[in-house]
């Protein structure tokens, strides 16, 4: 919208600035000239809007990078928290269901692993997967790669001692189903008045300044 505006609205007002004569303010005289720029170079920023995203999402089917970004996402703050909570809600709400279901544990972590799209806690969970196969427990790899809560952990581990796990991996399950809900509702809360300062800053800051010259000139005729 902001671009269209640029190409095709602020153009109708530098019109009118220039039958008007005079010094623009400052303000006016940077979005024109933004405008001008705008109008100059539209084909390739059109250009760049489909280029850029195709780009990123080659870049992203490359496993190194994709473990990259997805190790990184981990660590942000606030969304880092989600994903965490959501793997974990994935994790055990589903391995809990095939246990359940008499799968076998190793090939329902494999299932698992397979389920969740963060590929560094996929291969987390294939690295408990390979522990297992070396006679460990679960919840002793699941510690290492430090990516689920001590508090998971240690319940997957009174799970496994009371051979209880897929009762105790649905109840883990229920708890962080409401935690998610939870962290993503404070993750909006968050988001939300940065976007409207954003809006407001970016459409506000336009209005001000296409009105500023009239302003300045229904001053002029009133002196």
């Amino acid at each position: 919208i902001l671009i269209f505006m640029m190409w095709k609205v602020i153009p109708t007002f530098q019109d009118m600035f220039n039958n008007m004569g005079g010094q623009l303010p400052a303000l006016t005289q940077f979005l024109v000239d933004t405008s001008n720029w705008v109008a100059t170079n539209i084909l390739y920023i059109f250009a760049t809007l489909i280029i850029v995203p195709t780009g990123i999402i080659f870049l992203l089917k490359q496993h190194k990078i994709r473990r990259a970004v997805d190790g990184a996402l981990l660590h942000m703050p606030g969304v880092g928290i989600v994903i965490r909570k959501s793997a974990v809600s994935t994790f055990t709400r589903t391995l809990g269901t095939m246990l359940s279901s008499g799968v076998p544990l190793m090939d329902g972590l494999t299932i698992v692993a397979d389920s969740i799209s963060n590929i560094a806690i996929s291969e987390a969970i294939m690295f408990c997967r390979a522990r297992l196969s070396e006679g460990s427990t679960l919840a002793d790899p699941l510690l290492v790669t430090g990516v689920f809560p001590n508090m998971v952990v240690q319940m997957i581990r009174v799970g496994e001692e009371t051979g209880a796990l897929d009762t105790m991996l649905n109840k883990i399950a229920d708890f962080y189903d409401e935690e998610v809900d939870d962290a993503i509702a404070g993750l909006m809360a968050m988001l939300e008045p940065m976007i409207m300062c954003l809006l407001a800053v970016l459409v506000g800051g336009m209005l001000i300044g296409m009105y500023l010259p009239i302003f300045s000139m229904s001053s002029a005729v009133k002196t």
